[in-house]
């Protein structure tokens, strides 16, 4: 079943603390009739709603459809970590695609997040960007390369991060686990569906049309078919990350839609600072990440267990809260307000896939729980060539994204496979 509606009621966003807390607005309306545009973008997400942002502010016309609402998917899901860098170390880069392009590519990384910031700032303060990501370690061995990657990157690229040793990491994050980690200040956190709505809005102002509950049911070189109308455009663009499906052959066999689910306890009152004392997000290098953060009203919004089906399994909230007493017992017995699942897209190597598919056809997906930041610098990067600078696009399109094994019928079962040994192993602790 499409992914679009397997684990959603159409149009209605997910009990969770996000759609709780932001002003969602009225639905748009539906394309109904037949248009034309420069630039059809499917998906309303952060990477379609900064091309619109950026196609509009170059002077063209730009349509955007959505088959439920504006930031329904993984934009107004996910942890709301702004984070540093690609899916894959510098080292990893630099040996396949040279110092320089690796050197380039980081660049864009450090863009993007100062891109970010200023989006928010300009659209949607109230998504209340903050700086500060900490990545623990589980192991003296993962903490000591972490030290010197750190070095690393300082010495190569200039960058500063703060190591934490593990007395110092648990000062900030109250857990045994953590043996060291790295803090970048340079990263951050935000709201992510404030922030996505926001988005929303700046691209309406700069003249772009958003239409909502339109399916693209099929797509072809400049046309994009919906049930009640269709779009002929000088571009195409694909946004749809994990919720693209089988729209098109190119992009589902490099993108794969895989589950991420999150918690939101009660408001933990002075018990907060039992589990940060520092208002940053944090994640960790276990291979099915943890990821969490304060809330505004300082609820641990947590993040974590693993779904390699299509369907979101039929218990949620087990598994997940085990994942967090077991980081943090002293939560043991907190009541959990919302819990709440959603769709993101992971490629073979992590990377994002950011490529021409046809003429006039481009596609942007896959960013493996890194696309807070990335997504928004890829709008604008795609934005970028269509409107005839193709310099930076090129240089995105270099990033690995080979084909999952398997097909298209066999893929998933085959990654299930793999990924759930990963995540036993975790769990093993090997």
């Amino acid at each position: 079943m499409n992914p679009l509606y397997r684990n959603d009621t159409p149009g209605a966003f997910p009990n969770s603390w996000y759609a709780a807390t932001a002003d969602i607005g009225p639905e748009r309306p539906a394309l109904d009739g037949d248009i034309d545009c420069d630039v059809a973008i499917v998906g309303a997400g952060y990477t379609g709603l900064s091309t619109a942002l950026h196609a509009a502010e170059h002077g063209l016309n730009v349509v955007v459809i959505d088959a439920h609402r504006v930031g329904f998917g993984a934009s107004g899901r996910n942890g709301g970590q702004v984070g540093t860098g690609w899916n894959k170390d510098q080292q990893w880069l630099e040996k396949r695609l040279g110092a320089d392009d690796a050197r380039k590519l980081w660049d864009l990384t450090v863009e993007a997040k100062a891109l970010t910031r200023e989006l928010s700032s300009r659209f949607a303060p109230e998504a209340a960007y903050k700086p500060g990501v900490l990545h623990g370690e589980w192991t003296r061995s993962g903490a000591e390369e972490a030290k010197h990657y750190g070095e690393w990157l300082k010495e190569n690229y200039g960058v500063e991060h703060e190591f934490l040793d593990r007395e110092a990491c648990q000062a900030v994050c109250k857990t045994k686990y953590y043996e060291g980690g790295l803090l970048d200040w340079d990263a951050g956190h935000i709201h992510p569906l404030r922030y996505v709505l926001g988005m929303a809005r700046g691209a309406e102002a700069a003249g772009a049309r958003i239409f909502e509950r339109t399916e693209a049911t099929s797509v072809a070189d400049r046309t994009v078919v919906t049930p009640n109308g269709t779009i002929t455009a000088k571009y195409v663009v694909l946004a749809g990350n994990g919720y693209l499906s089988d729209l098109h052959d190119e992009v589902s066999r490099r993108v794969m839609p895989i589950n991420s689910f999150i918690a939101a306890t009660e408001p933990l009152g002075d018990l907060a600072n039992e589990v940060l004392t520092k208002d940053i997000a944090v994640a960790d290098d276990r291979f099915v990440v943890n990821y969490y953060r304060l809330s505004e009203d300082k609820r641990l919004l947590f993040g974590g267990r693993e779904s390699y089906t299509l369907g979101f399994p039929t218990e949620i909230l087990g598994a997940l809260q085990k994942r967090m007493e077991k980081l943090f017992p002293q939560l043991k017995g907190v009541n959990i307000d919302y819990h709440w699942g959603g769709t993101l897209g992971i490629t073979m190597t992590r990377l994002p896939l950011v490529r021409r598919i046809g003429k006039t056809t481009i596609a942007a997906g896959g960013f493996s729980g890194h696309g807070v930041a990335l997504t928004g610098l890829t709008g604008k990067v795609i934005a970028e060539a269509i409107a005839g600078d193709a310099g930076r696009f090129d240089l995105m399109s270099k990033l690995p994204t080979s084909q999952f094994p398997g097909g298209k019928h066999a893929r998933m079962p085959l990654l299930t496979l793999g990924m759930t040994w990963y995540a036993l192993r975790d769990r093993l602790g090997i």
